[in-house]
């Protein structure tokens, strides 16, 4: 299927990795010219050099989620070198395992900063190109999560709740623009950030990971991990005009692992 995308313009936070590189790649094989944003060098490297050689158009711009100047930076750079931004790919990593109790006020605050206050000012920097123009997409990663929360990463929890309840309100204030915001809610997929979790909780079960892994694979009603391919997929079509008529929508992709309706 053609969705359309041929000469739009991305940047993708975390695209140097995991969801966010499956989502780098799904955009570049459609035709979007991207800006990867990551923290580590090497990975952007690698990230971008792959991309291209397949023939696509990638550049890699330094960011770290936690560090506003590295973000203002970033998305200048994708605007000087690709021109303006139609397509922003919120995605930031996630806290370290927490119980709700006991979490550090400076923990909270800094946390705070990375995944919830920069997502909303980053995407007020990318906002003027999009409703200039009136098209754009906003696409925030939070997880399954928000719906169904994970007791051993409550920080998570909290702070993607907030996102989700940003976005929706955004949503409706953009939508007449053309300009859609949606929030994607991954489950267990094959990255370091859940490999991080699983050792974690495999640790309080006393349990090895790779036990854990295969437990908590068959949990899952498909019987496997995802593949971050299939979320790059997925963010892909809702990025593309054809999906022009969702906006404001939570959108799960896990498997079938969330147990409510």
């Amino acid at each position: 299927m053609d969705l359309k995308l041929a000469g739009k313009t991305a940047i993708v936070f975390g695209g140097s990795k995991g969801l966010g590189r499956g989502v780098a790649d799904a955009l570049a094989g459609e035709g979007v010219a991207v800006a990867v944003a990551a923290r580590g060098q090497e990975g952007i490297d690698q990230a971008v050099a792959e991309i291209n050689q397949r023939g696509g158009r990638a550049i890699g711009v330094a960011a770290d989620m936690s560090d506003w100047p590295s973000i203002e930076r970033a998305v200048a750079h994708a605007r000087k070198e690709l021109g303006p931004i139609d397509i922003l790919l919120n995605n930031s990593g996630g806290p370290p395992p927490s119980r709700a109790i006991g979490v550090a006020p400076e923990v909270w605050e800094q946390q705070f900063r990375a995944m919830v206050l920069n997502t909303f000012r980053v995407t007020e920097l990318a906002l003027p190109d999009m409703r200039s123009r009136r098209w754009g997409r906003v696409i925030n990663v939070a997880s399954e999560s928000v719906v169904q929360p994970i007791p051993i990463i409550a920080v998570s929890n909290t702070l993607r709740g907030a996102v989700v309840g940003w976005a929706k309100t955004l949503a409706g204030e953009v939508a007449a623009e053309g300009v859609t915001v949606n929030t994607l809610l991954p489950g267990a997929f094959k990255t370091d950030r859940v490999m991080q979790v699983q050792r974690s909780m495999a640790a309080r079960q006393q349990i090895s990971a790779d036990e854990f892994a295969e437990r908590a694979a068959k949990s899952i009603p498909v019987g496997r991990m995802g593949d971050p391919a299939e979320f790059g997929a997925l963010a892909a079509f809702i990025a593309s005009p054809l999906a022009g008529y969702i906006t404001g929508s939570l959108i799960r992709i896990e498997g079938g692992a969330i147990k409510s309706v």
